[in-house]
C-alpha cells in the first residue's frame, strides 16, 4: 500500500504509463519517442519546468527591475515577464510533447519554479562561509541516502521508475543514468558546493562593465557545453557519482571565478605609473 502511495506521490510518465497501464492493449497509440523522453526518474512536479521557473525568474525580475529604472517605463518593465511567460509555454509544451511528462505535472513544476525562483531571488546567500555551502551539499547527500535506506527497509523501491523506463523506453542507449533521481540530486549538490568554492576563491567576483560581461557570457556558455557532453564512466555505479559530483562542482568555478578572471585580464587596462 505505502508503495502504491509513493507512486501517486512521484507519477507516472506517459511513455511508460501508455504500455505499462493496460489500456490500449487492444487499439495501442502509434507514438514517436526521442532521446529526451526516456528519462528514468519519476514524472511529477516536472523537473525541466521547475528549474526553468526558478532560473529564468531571477533573471527576468532582475532585467524588468533593471529596465524600470532606466526608463521608468512600466510597459517596457513588463516586456521581460511577458517572454518569461512564453518560454515557460514553450517548455511545459515540449515536455509533453514528448511524453515525458502529463500535463498536470508540467504546471505543478511551473508553479513551484515560480515560487521557489521568488523565494530565492527574496535569499541569495551571499558572503556566507565555505562552510555553509559544505554542510549543505553533505547534508543532501547523506540525507538522500538515509531515506532511501529507511525506505527499503519498509518495502518501498525507490527503482521502481527505472524498471519501468527500461521496459518501455524504445531504444536502450536513451536510458541514461545521469536522469535518474540521485543523479539529479547529486548534481544540485555538486554545483552547491562549487557555489560555496567560487566565492572562496574570489569574494564578490569580478567587477566588469557590459562588453566584458558580454564575452563572459559567451565563453561560459561555451564551455559549460564541453563540460556538460563530457563522457563520465556509468560502472562501478560508485565511481559515476562521484565524478558526476566533481563534474558539476566544476561548473561555478568555471563561471564565477576562470571565465571572469580570464576576461578580465584581456580587457583591464593597464594602469599609469
Amino acid at each position: 500500500m505505502l508503495t502504491f502511495y509513493v507512486r501517486i506521490l512521484f507519477g507516472e510518465r506517459p511513455y511508460w504509463w501508455i504500455g505499462h497501464s493496460g489500456l490500449f492493449s487492444k487499439n495501442p497509440p502509434k507514438v514517436q519517442q526521442f532521446l529526451s523522453t526516456c528519462e528514468t526518474g519519476p514524472g511529477s512536479p516536472s523537473g525541466h519546468a521547475m528549474v526553468t521557473g526558478a532560473v529564468w525568474w531571477v533573471v527576468v525580475s532582475f532585467l524588468a527591475s533593471f529596465f524600470h529604472t532606466r526608463t521608468g517605463s512600466k510597459i517596457l518593465a513588463a516586456v521581460p515577464y511577458l517572454l518569461y511567460a512564453v518560454f515557460l509555454a514553450c517548455v511545459g509544451l515540449s515536455r509533453i510533447f514528448i511524453l515525458a511528462h502529463f500535463p498536470h505535472q508540467v504546471i505543478a513544476g511551473l508553479l513551484a519554479g515560480v515560487l521557489l525562483g521568488v523565494f530565492l531571488n527574496r535569499t541569495v546567500p551571499e558572503c556566507r562561509p565555505l562552510l555553509f555551502f559544505f554542510r549543505f551539499s553533505l547534508t543532501l547527500l547523506l540525507g538522500a541516502l538515509l531515506m532511501h535506506g529507511a525506505l527499503q527497509k519498509i518495502g518501498v523501491d525507490l527503482s521502481w521508475s527505472i524498471s519501468l523506463a527500461k521496459r518501455w523506453c524504445s531504444r536502450s542507449e536513451w536510458i541514461r543514468m545521469d536522469t535518474a533521481p540521485f543523479s539529479s540530486l547529486n548534481r544540485d549538490a555538486g554545483v552547491l558546493l562549487g557555489l560555496g568554492l567560487a566565492q572562496y576563491w574570489k569574494p564578490g567576483g569580478w567587477a566588469l562593465p557590459w562588453v566584458p560581461r558580454t564575452l563572459c557570457l559567451a565563453l561560459s556558455s561555451i564551455a559549460l557545453h564541453y563540460i556538460n557532453s563530457f563522457p563520465v564512466p556509468t560502472v562501478p555505479p560508485l565511481l559515476f557519482y562521484s565524478l558526476f559530483f566533481l563534474k558539476y562542482s566544476i561548473v561555478p568555478q568555471v563561471v564565477m571565478v576562470l571565465v571572469p578572471g580570464f576576461v578580465h585580464l584581456l580587457t583591464a587596462k593597464p594602469k599609469r605609473e
